[in-house]
């Protein structure tokens, strides 16, 4: 399951039947993906509840998710992590050609709350909006940025070992600063703790060709890596989609 940032349209309201459907996720989650039973579904759907009827729908803030990322604690993998932008499409592909590794969507948060939209009505304690939501850029604290931005947060914190970049060379902007990853991943990871950056450069099948290792916004990434002391190396990759 992929996750995909997308400005919420007025015409979105909250996804129809949200607490079953994320309920069922979280149970499939540990009990077949990742097993923990530690974890508890339902209390992490409460206090997912809480944080989003908690605040108006523009004011939901990363704050207010913390006692349910506090209820599932994820520890992960070293060598595994992948981090992508704007390569949605790529990575089931690339996932097999590659050996297995770990995304945002992988972890619990991820896999519970993927390509799902959420905000309160107005009025307090009147529940979910389920006719419309506001856009992202409307929005000071929109409730469903702030968790993918802490969720991002705590993805990169976890980082350790080798990790992977995943980027898209068909396109400008490759590295794009104002992304989930360049404005919040790329900042939380740490250099201590990351032994090496691989960025992966891959294209559409018949192009364009528009960005590469040498040239475009990418290089503005190896500049930022260098200056945080990261090592890394940078493949123009011939996996194409």
């Amino acid at each position: 399951m992929l996750f995909f940032l997308m400005d919420v349209t007025a015409e979105f309201g909250t996804t129809p039947n949200i607490k079953q459907i994320a309920i069922e996720r979280c149970h499939r989650y540990v009990t077949l993906v990742n097993p923990n039973p530690k974890y508890t579904c339902e209390a992490v759907w409460q206090e997912f509840e809480k944080a989003v009827f908690r605040r108006s729908p523009c004011n939901v803030q990363v704050k207010d998710y913390k006692k349910m990322f506090q209820a599932i604690p994820q520890i992960l993998p070293c060598d595994k992590l992948l981090f992508w932008s704007k390569t949605r499409g790529f990575l089931e592909r690339y996932a097999a050609i590659t050996e297995p590794f770990w995304t945002l969507e992988d972890t619990l948060v991820g896999f519970v709350f993927n390509d799902l939209i959420w905000c309160r009505q107005l009025a307090e304690d009147r529940g979910f909006d389920y006719q419309s939501c506001p856009k992202w850029s409307a929005c000071l604290n929109h409730p469903v940025y702030s968790l993918w931005k802490q969720a991002s947060q705590n993805f990169a914190v976890a980082a350790c070992g080798n990790i992977t970049v995943l980027l898209n060379g068909s396109i400008h902007h490759a590295f794009n600063k104002k992304s989930m990853f360049g404005s919040v991943e790329l900042d939380n990871l740490n250099p201590r703790m990351v032994t090496h950056v691989h960025i992966k450069v891959v294209y559409n099948l018949e192009g364009p060709f528009m960005e590469s290792c040498t040239q475009g916004s990418i290089m503005g990434l190896i500049e930022v890596l260098k200056q945080r002391g990261f090592h890394w190396t940078c493949t123009d990759s011939d996996f194409n989609v």
